[in-house]
């Protein structure tokens, strides 16, 4: 249920299957639907928007906006909402009417991995995207990991500014360096564990017909905690951070931390890194990671995380699209899928169930269309 939310008025829509396809023309509000689904899970959604930008607009202003949504989950029935007053950043969270303290409350209930067009572009582009990547496929399986990121970056940024301020108070900085020293081992372990229940579930063909990938960290805290025990590479960072105080200050930021960390990932059997692939490469090795995140999920966690597939099946080719439909057919999992065509998703016709985007809304698509307008 939507009220105010981006291109939606209200809307009060029924979902009736695992896979769900939303198929209509650019513009009328496919991805606005997939990001108010992701705002009901912890994090700032799949366009890591600023709550005051999530409201309709009206005379130049934005309104309140609210999202809710009923879940069927592990632990019974549960309504998750969200949703921010007129022109504020902070939203509110309700679970089943009730304040909640903290966005972590919400993991307990569910989880959410998504894939966007905007992540065609992960190799082409800085570390920071791949490495949010990366902990947004740690957080659905761990979701204390987000605790640790934050409570290391809230150090960072206070000791970047009191050195580009020239203020050297030893204590002080000390402080700020031990916080982010055991929160950047915590995280840069959790990173690194993640990485190799990937590899491995890739390994084992989790991902069914879809590319052999691995993952790699390019990380020198990574590289150390391979070989030392954390303790010992806290003590390592500390260290670190006061020997490069000067040069921080100079540089204004800090040479060494869990913000350093970048993410590579080789296409198997050649080992090729991804940058070096073709487009349709790229996105069926992003959609081999996702899968086979999702099925780690399940298995450890005891429900499956909802999966979010904004034009998917752009850069897939026919057979590739055929191995996604089957393998997202296998999984636990519930799905949306969006294009601008439904006829792409044709596989899928007596699976999923097939709405209409237009523009404010949806409609119900009871036979299978050849495309959106028909």
């Amino acid at each position: 249920m939507l009220r105010n939310f981006r291109s939606y008025a209200e809307l009060d829509q029924g979902f009736t299957s695992r896979i769900v396809v939303v198929a209509g023309a650019n513009g009328v509000g496919k991805t606005n639907l997939l990001e108010a689904i992701s705002l009901l899970s912890p994090g700032r959604g799949l366009r890591g928007a600023r709550g005051a930008e999530l409201g309709q607009r009206e005379g130049g202003a934005g309104l309140s906006w609210t999202i809710a949504g009923h879940f069927e989950g592990r632990l019974g029935p549960l309504v998750i909402g969200t949703g921010a007053e007129a022109g504020q950043d902070r939203r509110s969270f309700r679970l089943d009417g009730g304040a909640i303290r903290s966005q972590a409350e919400l993991s307990a209930h569910v989880a959410m991995l998504w894939l966007t067009p905007q992540m065609d572009r992960l190799f082409q582009e800085g570390a920071s995207g791949r490495r949010r990547f990366l902990d947004r496929l740690v957080w659905s399986l761990e979701p204390t990991h987000a605790r640790d990121v934050a409570a290391h970056d809230a150090a960072m940024t206070q000791r970047n500014r009191l050195l580009s301020e020239g203020r050297r108070d030893p204590g002080w900085l000390a402080a700020l360096e031990d916080t982010m020293a055991r929160h950047a081992v915590a995280a840069i372990a959790a990173r690194r564990a993640m990485a190799a229940q990937l590899n491995a579930a890739l390994a084992d063909g989790v991902a069914g017909a879809f590319p052999a990938a691995r993952l790699e960290l390019a990380c020198p805290i990574a590289q150390a905690l391979a070989s030392q025990p954390a303790l010992a590479v806290e003590d390592q960072l500390r260290a670190g951070l006061a020997a490069d105080r000067p040069r921080d200050a100079a540089a204004g930021g800090a040479r060494q931390g869990a913000h350093r960390t970048d993410l590579r990932l080789l296409l198997l059997p050649r080992a090729l890194p991804a940058e070096l692939c073709s487009t349709g490469e790229q996105k069926a090795l992003l959609v081999s990671i996702v899968l086979a995140q999702a099925a780690l999920v399940a298995a450890q966690r005891g429900f499956a995380p909802l999966l979010l597939l904004d034009e998917v099946a752009a850069h897939l080719d026919p057979q590739r699209r055929a191995a996604l439909f089957a393998a997202l057919a296998a999984l636990p999992a519930q799905c949306f899928l969006t294009g601008t065509e439904a006829l792409p998703f044709a596989p899928l016709s007596g699976i999923a169930q097939f709405l209409g985007g237009e523009p404010g809304g949806l409609r119900p698509l009871a036979d299978f269309p050849v495309s959106y307008d028909r």
